[in-house]
C-alpha cells in the first residue's frame, strides 16, 4: 500500500469516528459543554499558564483539547485530517464563543496551510503512530515555532504498541524498531468498543530513539525526556485504576506514556 492511500483509509475511517466518539461517555461531551475541560494533569502542569500564548494543536480530532487550551487564554489553531472532525470542531468553537481556529489537512502538510508561528506546538495521546516518518513531522513543528517556542508532547509509549490487541490476551506481535507498515481491522473504536464500525488502519511504530532523533535533527533542543507508568485513558486491556484516578499495569512492567519538552534555539 502507497503512503496517500494509507493516509486515504486513514482519513475515511477517522472521519466514521467523529459522531460516535462525539456521543461516546469517553469524550463527554456534555459536559466539556457546560464548562469540564478535557485536558489531563501532565500537559497542564508541563505547559502551566498559556495565557495570551499562540498554540498550535497538532492532530487535534474535533477539538476538544484546543478549546480548553482556548478556554486557559491561549490564541489556539488546530490541525486534523478528517473533515468531519474540523467541522464538529468549529462548531464547538462557534456554540462556546471561543476564537480558535480550525484546519483540516494532513498534519505532514501543516506548513502549506498555516503560515504563523506559534509560542507552542502541542501534540497528544495517540498521534506520531498514524506518521510512517518522523523526520518531515519535525521539520514542520521547528517550521511553525517561534525562536525560543516551546514544543510539548504527550503519547502513549512504545512498547504499549508491541501488542496486538486485537488477540484476547494481547500478543507482543509488533518490533520495538520495526519499519513496516502495520495494518489492523477491528470493530468498534477506544471510545466505544461496541460501535457498528470496523476500523480500517494504518500505522507505524516509533521509538524513543527516533522521536528524539527525529527532533533533535530539526534543530530543536530537548529540554526533557520522562516515561509515566500511569495513563489517563484505559485504552489497554486490564488496566488497573490508581488513587489518582490514573490506569496503571498490575505490575508496571513497562511505562504506558511518555513525554517530550523541546525549544527551538532563539
Amino acid at each position: 500500500m502507497d503512503l496517500q492511500k494509507a493516509f486515504d483509509v486513514n482519513k475515511e475511517t477517522w472521519n466514521k469516528k467523529v459522531a460516535i466518539h462525539a456521543a461516546s461517555e469517553f469524550y463527554d461531551l456534555e459536559a466539556f459543554l457546560k464548562g469540564k475541560c478535557s485536558l489531563n494533569e501532565y500537559e497542564v502542569m508541563a505547559l502551566g499558564d498559556v495565557s495570551d500564548a499562540s498554540l498550535l494543536h497538532l492532530q487535534c480530532h474535533f477539538g476538544q483539547d484546543s478549546l480548553s487550551w482556548s478556554r486557559r487564554g491561549a490564541d489556539v489553531t488546530g490541525v486534523d485530517i478528517s473533515e468531519k472532525a474540523i467541522e464538529l470542531a468549529r462548531q464547538l468553537n462557534e456554540s462556546l464563543s471561543l476564537n480558535a481556529t480550525f484546519v483540516c489537512c494532513n498534519v505532514l502538510d501543516t506548513s502549506q496551510y498555516v503560515s504563523e508561528t506559534f509560542d507552542i506546538v502541542f501534540t497528544s495521546y495517540g498521534v506520531i503512530g498514524w506518521l510512517p516518518d518522523l523526520q518531515p513531522w519535525a521539520k514542520m513543528i521547528a517550521e511553525r515555532l517561534k525562536p525560543g517556542g516551546v514544543f510539548y508532547m504527550i503519547e502513549f509509549h512504545p512498547i504499549a504498541w508491541m501488542f496486538d490487541y486485537t488477540q484476547s490476551p494481547p500478543v507482543m506481535r509488533y518490533g520495538y524498531h520495526q519499519e513496516d507498515m502495520i495494518y489492523e481491522e477491528y470493530q468498534g473504536t477506544y471510545a466505544n468498543t461496541e460501535a457498528p464500525i470496523i476500523n480500517k488502519e494504518c500505522g507505524w511504530n516509533h521509538s524513543l530513539g527516533k522521536v528524539i532523533s527525529a527532533l533533535a535533527n530539526a534543530g530543536l533542543r530537548i529540554d526533557s525526556l520522562k516515561e509515566y507508568d500511569a495513563s489517563p485513558y484505559a485504552i489497554f486491556p486490564k488496566l488497573q485504576k490508581n488513587k489518582k484516578g490514573m490506569y496503571e499495569l498490575e505490575r508496571k512492567l513497562y511505562p504506558l506514556v511518555f513525554e517530550v519538552i523541546a525549544t527551538k534555539h532563539p
